[in-house]
């Protein structure tokens, strides 16, 4: 007896969303990142960080009581004509970011430089709750801490991606200005070098997956890791490894990163290296550029990815950003030796 038209229809869908199934399945199971071969001398460039001054790390509590760590520079907040809020990079925590600091500090700056969840000693290392999560914590830290005003938030590579997305959102009026450092945009994005030039590994059959899954509002297996960073062992245990999908789709600008350029309403600045060996940072300032948005893009001769937050002229440079935005310094920036960077 022939099947009915009706039922051989349904048997076929069936089929395909069991198919589509089996392979969702076996891309979460089994499409995690492979750990990339180690980018030589990571561990070098973290030890030799000058971490004199290095400040005590202070905490606040999050939304959801979680205690997250800062360390806070400069002039007591009475005398500091503004703040600066700093955010580091891909596996990195605030004491890659001391170089930097003491710079702004030494400029006149109250500066705080935060662990974001999931790095440092903030939260489970590699992983958050939800999506959206580091938003509510940057928020917490504003509404606690109440950094003298004007006060700038400055995200560098990863971290410009978050405050970016900060700055795109319906709570960017907590800052008066955002200077992107290097920024992350997208993978889509023309800035992106293949594989960050190395740096990052992305398992992209469980990160679709889980995507697809999350579109779908299953969210059970966010906390498997889809990015893995080219560390070695010993910069391994002192660095975040990997991601999460949660984390991995939250430190970075939202996935429509286009709109998400397009809602920024407040000062923005960019500030990157020629010799960038993670992106094309030529290709920076074009993409804002056909998004309406005229921010100053300054692009610095001689310096990499690595020295924009340790090289001494890259460090003037960005004070000299942070003044034109509103927030002139009150002493000459501290000159800081180049030093290699821990995050890339």
């Amino acid at each position: 007896m022939p099947v009915p038209n009706g039922v051989l229809a349904m048997l076929i869908a069936v089929s395909v969303v069991a198919l589509l199934l089996m392979l969702s399945v076996a891309a979460v199971t089994f499409g995690g990142p492979d750990m990339p071969p180690p980018m030589p001398g990571i561990g070098d460039r973290y030890r030799s960080i000058d971490f004199s001054g290095l400040p005590p790390l202070r905490y606040f509590e999050a939304d959801d009581g979680e205690p997250l760590a800062y360390r806070a520079y400069g002039p007591a907040s009475v005398h500091a004509q503004g703040s600066v809020v700093l955010i580091h990079g891909s596996s990195g925590s605030s004491n890659g970011m001391h170089p930097l600091a003491k710079g702004l500090a030494g400029a006149g700056y109250a500066v705080f430089s935060l662990d974001i969840r999931g790095h440092g000693a903030s939260g489970t290392p590699g992983t958050i709750a939800y999506v959206g999560q580091l938003e509510d914590d940057l928020a917490a830290f504003m509404r606690q801490v109440a950094p003298v005003t004007p006060s700038v938030l400055a995200g560098f590579s990863a971290g410009g991606g978050f405050a970016l997305r900060f700055a795109g959102s319906e709570r960017q009026a907590m800052f008066d200005g955002y200077l992107l450092m290097s920024p992350f945009l997208s993978e889509d994005a023309p800035t992106l070098r293949p594989g960050g030039g190395g740096w990052v590994n992305v398992g992209m059959p469980r990160m679709l997956a889980l995507s697809v899954l999350n579109a779908l509002g299953i969210r059970r297996f966010n906390d498997l890791p889809v990015v893995r960073f080219a560390l070695n062992k010993e910069a391994q245990a002192m660095l975040t490894p990997a991601y999460s999908f949660s984390l991995a789709s939250n430190f970075r600008p939202l996935r429509d990163y286009k709109r998400n350029i397009e809602a920024v309403r407040r000062p923005c600045a960019i500030i990157a290296g020629i010799d960038d060996d993670v992106f094309y940072t030529d290709r920076l300032e074009p993409v804002f550029r056909a998004l309406g948005q005229s921010w100053p893009v300054t692009l610095l001769p001689g310096i990499s990815h690595a020295d924009l937050v340790l090289n001494a002229k890259a460090v003037s440079a960005t004070v000299r950003a942070i003044a034109a935005l509103g927030m002139p310094a009150t002493r000459k920036a501290v000159a800081t030796s180049p030093q290699p960077v821990v995050d890339r």
